[in-house]
């Protein structure tokens, strides 16, 4: 299954949830798309929530479905709980970092930048966004790409970065301190249903 692509709106109105982080989508039509849309109020069975609560994240992360399982798979091997052992490795994933640190308004925009290699880590070049950072190590833009306009607008716009990172705006180089804990991760999901969907 290949990532979605498609208009990110419709699939944040049809989860509840604002994708792009501004929740513009939401403001105007905030109930799902279509043309039953406005008058649903349909209620989900466990399986639909449990669905619902995995396609929010998955969306929110930009994962595709295989790449979503594989991680899943992974923070089950690590010790400690594995939702929040899940939701700390998206959450270090380079673009995801690319985009905390205000270098890119949307974890797409922040995946382009990674791609097309405009992103150093450790000064060096790194062009997988699936990359996981480890604590201590330094996310920078290379000096080429410095003068972007899509990376200078994206800091302009920037009012908020997490505890866990550090950013100097002169230089363009942020500092991945320590693993998120889970009070500072996305509130709106509730990683318990993800662990039992997949757990059927």
């Amino acid at each position: 299954m290949a990532r979605y692509t498609g208009p990110s709106w419709k699939i944040s109105r049809r989860l509840g949830i604002s994708l792009s982080g501004t929740g513009k989508e939401l403001e105007k039509r905030p109930y799902a798309p279509g043309q039953h849309g406005p008058g649903q109020r349909k209620k989900l069975s466990e399986y639909g929530l449990q669905l619902q609560e995995k396609q929010k994240l998955r969306h929110m992360y930009g994962l595709n479905e295989r790449q979503f399982h594989n991680t899943f798979v992974k923070a089950g091997k690590m010790k400690g709980v594995h939702g929040e052992n899940f939701m700390i490795l998206l959450e270090s994933r380079l673009d995801n970092l690319v985009y905390r640190l205000g270098l890119a308004r949307t974890r797409r925009q922040a995946r382009q930048l990674v791609n097309h290699g405009h992103i150093l880590v450790d000064g060096r070049r790194v062009d997988i966004p699936s990359y996981i950072v480890k604590p201590g190590q330094s996310i920078g833009v290379r000096e080429r790409s410095r003068n972007l306009v899509i990376i200078k607008e994206a800091i302009e716009a920037t009012n908020f970065i997490p505890d866990y990172v550090t950013f100097d705006a002169d230089k363009l180089e942020g500092t991945f301190n320590r693993l998120p804990e889970r009070a500072e991760l996305p509130a709106e999901i509730n990683e318990a249903f993800i662990v039992e969907f997949y757990s059927r």
